[in-house]
């Protein structure tokens, strides 16, 4: 579930000339999280405290100068940084009255942007993509620049961040040259450089926005194009480093949004969390067209899931648009003549909640969910029947039980107590109490270290009205509790298990269940970097093992088992072999296991090679007549040539 709360105006906007450029150029936090750093478009840099809507101070260059880039907060030094003129670095700090009159340093090359986060030193990107640290930038500001981007191919930056994970400092930017789009990762510390390219749509457009956020170790990249459709990369933090060439950069699409008969135009979209996404310029689904709404997308179960008519002309930075921030819950949206602070709330969600099933006490069910097509319309085309009724929740079978043995009872207690709820519910008020019940399970697990209730965790599970999304510690806690009975219940009954999870249960334990679970190649890839040549290795002895032992005795295998079929089984070795593969080409106690690998895989080609050279003769055998004078019994030769 998400919620939009009321907004309130942050600050006026200065209306520029040209359509396509927005007021504000850039939106950043200092060291106090209740104040924002608002760079306008030409020469003022205005710190607002949010909360009360008051600014705290303002900085403006001379008449004739440019503010060229956002300006940042050092959160090293408590010093704020702007650059105007593309090569006039200025740091001040808050107690600064005149810009003028604060430190500047004029550099040999064009800037991009600075870039600071906490825990990291500020950074500053060059046009032509070369990286510098602020501080050895600036004890040596004339120092030579070197183009890492060809100025004679045109190929220019669209878009950039900067991520500082695990004492690792990331910079990211995105360029365009001659249509092609590309992602450079540049780590700092040590320095190295890769390149990656991005898919390109069939309609050839350009993506409208990026934005970037730190996940399970892994960088995850959510960009936008014309046609609605919202695509995520992931690159490994703790990933290779110093390949050379251009790398692909996968994809998988994560949201489709409806944009009518035409395209988007001024719209851009920020991840809030691993399940919803914030887009901005877009149509409402049931609404007329020419107006933009700000609307929270549940990127699980492709559902809306908050919507706010933004007023006024929605526009964004040149080239790659940036007309939306993320700090903190807050959303900050300029639109018409006004910069909009609009709070927002997610909650971890089910099927049932996302599709508006779930009805939490105080919060109005929004106009909007009557408009969203339902299942059956996206699938067979039925038509729409009116709202449906929602049923209040709040009479569920868990409010009216009593809550003390869940919250500080011993294990057995605990467990008869979820046998006896699990058998009087019925299968509605399961679904809302048998969520809610885990979680407080878990949570109490985690925070008691004696308290862990294997077996009313398992029988919450049986129920199969519980699912990862509503319930996301239950699985890590059976892992850290090495409780592989319940970690197998979870796979089996679980559709929406994470790729990371499944890589950490890989990682403890091997089995006929991690196999059968539902991954994405695009997202499952990234994670199974993390596993060392050891557990590679070993997990290809077993995947060639079971295999082999499938193919040869398959009309003999155990029927109450759940087995992988053999397609699963290779495609999980194909998921290996792209993910390791130049690890298992180096490492000597791979080189027998690879062979025999190849010697497996041309045996199977030759073998559907074969069945390729009858597959006429058996579909001949198809399209013939049987003949009418069959008796009881009979011979009948058929020759194939």
């Amino acid at each position: 579930m998400a919620t939009l709360f009321e907004g309130f105006t942050l600050c006026g906007l200065v209306q520029t000339q040209s359509a396509s450029d927005s007021a504000i150029q850039g939106i950043e936090l200092d060291g106090d999280s209740d104040h924002a750093v608002v760079t306008d478009s030409t020469r003022a840099v205005t710190l607002y405290k949010v909360s009360d809507q008051k600014p705290l101070g303002s900085w403006t260059v001379k008449q004739g100068q440019l503010l060229t880039c956002p300006a940042v907060f050092n959160f090293q030094t408590n010093e704020y940084v702007v650059v105007s003129d593309n090569k006039v670095i200025r740091v001040w700090k808050e107690e600064d009255l005149h810009l003028d009159k604060a430190f500047k340093a004029t550099v040999s090359a064009d800037v991009w942007r600075v870039h600071s986060a906490p825990g990291g030193e500020p950074v500053v990107l060059f046009q032509r993509g070369a990286v510098r640290l602020l501080d050895s930038l600036l004890s040596a500001p004339q120092q030579p620049i070197e183009d890492i981007l060809s100025e004679e191919e045109k190929e220019v930056i669209r878009w950039s961040t900067n991520i500082v994970a695990e004492k690792q400092h990331f910079v990211l930017f995105t360029t365009e040259q001659k249509g092609e789009h590309f992602l450079y990762v540049q780590r700092l510390n040590p320095n190295t450089l890769q390149k990656y390219r991005l898919e390109r749509e069939d309609s050839r457009a350009p993506p409208l926005s990026f934005s970037a956020s730190l996940r399970d170790k892994h960088i995850n990249l959510l960009y936008l194009y014309p046609n609605g459709c919202v695509y995520q990369s992931v690159v490994a933090v703790q990933g290779p480093v110093g390949l050379e060439g251009v790398q692909a950069l996968p994809r998988s699409l994560r949201l489709r949004l409806p944009v009518g008969e035409g395209e988007l135009g001024a719209a851009s979209a920020v991840a809030l969390d691993e399940a919803h996404v914030a887009v901005v310029g877009m149509p409402h689904p049931s609404a007329r067209t020419g107006k933009d709404f700000l609307c929270i997308w549940n990127t699980n179960f492709q559902t809306l899931q908050a919507d706010k008519e933004m007023v006024g002309r929605i526009c964004g930075q040149v080239g790659i648009l940036r007309i939306v921030w993320c700090y903190l819950g807050k959303l900050f949206v300029p639109h018409g003549k006004a910069l909009s602070v609009i709070p927002y709330e997610c909650q971890k969600s089910s099927l049932a909640s996302a599709l508006g099933k779930l009805r939490h006490p105080g919060i109005a069910v929004s106009k909007s969910s009557v408009a969203i097509p339902s299942w059956n319309t996206l699938l067979h085309g039925d038509q729409p029947q009116g709202p449906t009724k929602i049923v209040d929740s709040r009479k569920s079978v868990l409010t009216v039980v009593h809550l003390q043995p869940f919250q500080t009872g011993p294990v057995e207690e605990v467990r008869r107590e979820v046998e006896a709820l699990v058998s009087r519910g019925d299968a509605q008020d399961l679904q809302l109490s048998v969520g809610r019940l885990a979680c407080q399970l878990v949570a109490r697990s985690q925070v008691e270290t004696a308290f862990y209730a294997p077996g009313a965790l398992a029988r919450l599970v049986k129920t199969q009205c519980l699912c990862h999304s509503m319930c996301p510690d239950l699985l890590l806690l059976a892992l850290e509790h090495k409780d592989y009975f319940l970690c197998q219940l979870c796979l089996q009954l679980f559709p929406d298990i994470p790729e990371v999870v499944t890589c950490a249960c890989l990682k403890t334990f091997i089995g006929n269940e991690v196999l059968q679970t539902p991954y994405s190649d695009n997202l499952l890839v990234p994670h199974l970097k993390d596993l060392n040549a050891p557990q590679v290795i070993l997990f290809l002895q077993y995947l060639q093992f079971i295999y082999l032992k499938y193919s040869q005795d398959v009309y003999t295998q155990t029927p109450v088992l759940r087995s992988p079929t053999m397609t699963q089984i290779i495609d999980w070795v194909c998921l290996l072999l792209d993910a390791h593969f130049t690890v298992l080409v180096m490492a000597p106690d791979a080189k027998g296991l690879l062979s025999n690998l190849q010697s497996f895989v041309k045996s199977q080609v030759k073998l559907f090679s074969e069945l390729g050279k009858i597959e006429g003769s058996l579909q001949e055998l198809h399209k013939m007549k049987p003949s009418k004078d069959i008796s009881q019994y009979s011979i009948e030769v058929i020759e194939l040539f």
